[in-house]
């Protein structure tokens, strides 16, 4: 059995893993890499002819940890390449992937549409070549018709050899661990593929699942060198940070946050908030249609949720819904909210303010210094919402110099990642003794070797960060 490691290796992004047991080929996750930037990409895909580095026609069955574009997001081009077979996977990552691929797709045609132009069709207009990885909305649909929804807990078999079980892993509604079995050669071999993993007691998702024994563990490691930083309740921190930046003082509070899992935390805690502080009428404004979709399979999925959110349902009615709540679905509705003068809360994607509607909100108000920026999470070197973390005096947004008067705050615990605590109580599930074999992946390079050399001090001596096509024999 050979195990090669085609994503996330040695970075955070692009999850893509090939076992290969006998003439059978898995593959684990097929996530977009969005380390590699749009130039890095067509380099290696022109020099692989093909956006991966195996021939996709000989992939057997994908098995899908979760949602995110990272995990999921090349599905569809696998598919395009010669793929014939299943997606196997939660039936919630099956609804939320749904929403993320065709959101891609949507994108992806409207950059294609603004690289020809608006004359692109005219006779005699050359268009210019399409990158290998972009897909329209007719692959995606393609894509999902092969998915293949399977339950936590149910042993699956997927050939006569190899069966499958997905646990719980907190992270993002549907998320899982998957531990594979393999019965080669008259022997049994466990692998478990961890996923991201969640974190304890984090809105509305359960805590991550116990896993049982295995031979090899393929551990992410995110937050592999980090803890988090803000201590107490969601609701206790949020609610501190709403006091202060529109109750104190007449002020406008700018929260970006991700359209899948993070804004579904946001307004569970936000639902709470108001029900037991008794705040003010702030309007809430979530101005994110993907996110509107998202909170939607939440709200049929709350038997997955934990038991703190399903019995707030039963008293209740609703999850995410509360009075002052305002979903706002048109362009020209979240262009409009810049002339709303009262204190009110404003929630939009990206999380890193990173295109998207946010982008525009905080423009906005970052000359506002009675307005505040709430970032909830990870920002990414050269974005900007790394940038106003960084504390720069002034930014650069759609190509304007602007003086950053509004004020910059930061909490975390809204993070959907396990911090170090987390992945080394993931990692002692298994018994070092029986355990052969630690490979980490999904983190920074330094990330990676700080948390090997931590769990190497707890007795686990076989830790290895393999390199990107590296392949080992289990």
């Amino acid at each position: 059995m050979k195990l090669t490691f085609w994503g996330a290796a040695q970075q955070v992004t692009g999850s893509m893993f090939l076992l290969e047991a006998d003439d059978y080929r898995l593959l684990i996750d097929c996530g977009s890499d969005f380390d590699l930037d749009e130039i890095g990409r067509k380099n290696r895909y022109d020099e692989q002819k093909s956006v991966f580095p195996f021939d996709a026609s000989l992939i057997n069955t994908v098995l899908l940890t979760h949602a995110h574009i990272d995990h999921s997001g090349n599905i569809p081009n696998l598919f395009k390449e010669g793929f014939e077979g299943r997606v196997v996977c939660t039936e919630p990552t099956l609804s939320l992937t749904a929403l993320l691929l065709k959101d891609a797709a949507n994108l992806h045609q409207k950059r294609l549409n603004a690289r020809n132009g608006a004359n692109s069709k005219k006779k005699g207009k050359k268009k210019k070549d399409v990158p290998r990885d972009y897909f329209v909305e007719k692959n995606v649909i393609e894509a999902l018709d092969n998915f293949v929804p399977v339950a936590f807990g149910q042993r699956y078999r997927i050939a006569d050899h190899i069966s499958i079980t997905f646990y719980a892993a907190g992270h993002l509604l549907g998320a899982a661990h998957i531990v594979v079995e393999v019965f080669e050669n008259g022997e049994k071999k466990r692998i478990c593929f961890s996923g991201d993993i969640g974190r304890s007691n984090y809105p509305l998702l359960t805590d991550p699942q116990e896993v049982p024994d295995v031979d090899y563990l393929i551990c992410e490691t995110t937050y592999g060198n980090r803890l988090h930083e803000t201590t107490g309740s969601p609701s206790a921190a949020l609610a501190d940070v709403i006091k202060r930046t529109c109750v104190d003082i007449p002020g406008r509070l700018i929260i970006p946050s991700f359209s899948v899992g993070r804004t579904q935390a946001l307004l569970y805690t936000l639902n709470k908030i108001y029900a037991d502080h008794k705040f003010p009428n702030l309007k809430v404004f979530s101005d994110s249609p993907l996110a509107y979709s998202s909170t939607k399979v939440y709200q049929r999925h709350v038997r997955l949720l934990n038991k703190e959110a399903r019995s707030f349902q039963d008293d209740n009615d609703m999850l995410f819904d509360f009075d002052n709540l305002i979903y706002l679905e048109s362009s020209d509705a979240s262009r409009a909210i810049s002339n709303y003068n009262e204190p009110c809360i404003i929630i939009s994607s990206s999380g890193m303010v990173q295109g998207g509607r946010v982008e525009h909100h905080v423009e906005a108000n970052i000359g506002n210094p009675y307005a505040t920026i709430l970032m909830i999470g990870y920002a990414s070197e050269g974005t900007l919402g790394w940038r106003l973390l960084n504390g720069q005096d002034t930014i650069s947004i759609r190509g304007k110099q602007l003086p950053v008067l509004a004020n910059i705050e930061k909490i975390d615990v809204f993070s959907g990642h396990g911090d170090q605590n987390d992945l080394i109580r993931f990692v002692k599930m298994q018994n070092p003794d029986k355990l052969k074999s630690v490979f980490l992946v999904h983190g920074e390079q330094q990330s990676m070797a700080d948390f090997q050399s931590k769990i190497q001090q707890l007795g686990y001596n076989t830790v290895e960060i393999p390199l990107r096509g590296q392949t080992y024999e289990l």
